[in-house]
């Protein structure tokens, strides 16, 4: 849908509209973001009308209601709109049942813990950890909020000795974080949905490389996951709801723990250090 599609309605149909339903409908084309977030009762508490206004201007722009005009103001805003959407829906899917938020975030990791216990989903992070095992360094790849758990799980990993670091800043500054990729590093790439461009460059810089792939994601038949020597598949809760990321946190301290046992000698020699360390500070 064209991202003016709403306006181009507007324009098309405000002429024949009383002045009280224009105010709405201009109300409604200045705030799309609201629209996604309120009822059409709370929307019409904002503007100073009636839900039966509010609903009666939308269906004189050609809507059949709320919920087809909300689809066409997400599909317009695109991806910037889709935590907004998976908040709203995790909000919808409590009303009226009778659970609570920490019930639901509960239900929802014993779901992904299920499904990390299929022998499949264990085989992948048993592959991973083969693949990175022997590498002389890990570079992380993780944007937004993964680059939170990138920068733990580097620093799990430096205390049990293995080289480690993280990029994935977005546009030129990539560049630089890609210089020194080699055939000795194994690239650990976090990403969920459709690849961004960034992330299909590091990916494909690491090939080049000859540096070992494995990457995270919830999207495993993308155009970035043939590029993985392997692939361990996350879930971010259930779909299109709100994104949690306890499984990919397990994924991660178990594929830290392999690692560690990997290289048993180094992860010792590594930790009686920060023992050392530690007890000289202390």
């Amino acid at each position: 849908m064209p991202a003016n599609d709403f306006s181009s309605k507007l324009a098309a149909h405000e002429a024949a509209m009383p002045p009280a339903m224009q105010r709405v409908a201009h109300y409604l084309d200045r705030n799309k973001v609201a629209v996604l977030a309120h009822s059409a009762a709370e929307l019409a508490a904002m503007i100073g009308t009636s839900d039966a206004s509010v609903i009666r201007t939308v269906q004189a722009l050609g809507f059949q209601g709320m919920a087809e005009l909300r689809q066409s103001i997400a599909a317009a805003i695109g991806k910037s709109a889709a935590p907004l959407q998976h908040m709203r829906q995790t909000f919808e899917d409590l009303e009226g049942k009778g659970s609570s938020a920490a019930d639901l975030v509960i239900d929802t990791h014993m779901e992904s813990l299920a499904q990390l216990q299929e022998p499949a989903a264990r085989a992948e992070i048993h592959e991973a950890i083969a693949l990175l095992g022997g590498v002389a360094r890990i570079v992380i790849y993780a944007a937004g909020p993964s680059r939170l758990l990138a920068e733990y799980l580097r620093l799990l990993m430096g205390r049990h000795g293995q080289a480690c670091k993280t990029i994935g800043q977005g546009g030129l500054g990539l560049a630089d974080e890609l210089l020194d990729l080699s055939e000795q590093d194994g690239l650990l790439i976090l990403s969920y949905g459709k690849p961004y461009k960034e992330v299909l460059l590091a990916a494909s810089e690491a090939n080049k490389a000859g540096a070992k792939i494995v990457l995270v994601t919830d999207t495993p038949n993308t155009k970035l996951a043939k590029l993985a020597q392997g692939l361990i598949t996350a879930r971010r809760g259930r779909t299109e709801r709100v994104a949690l990321h306890g499984a990919t946190l397990i994924i991660l301290e178990a594929l830290v723990m392999g690692l560690a046992i990997a290289n048993q000698n180094r992860t010792i020699r590594t930790l009686a250090r920060l023992g050392t360390l530690r007890d000289a500070l202390g």
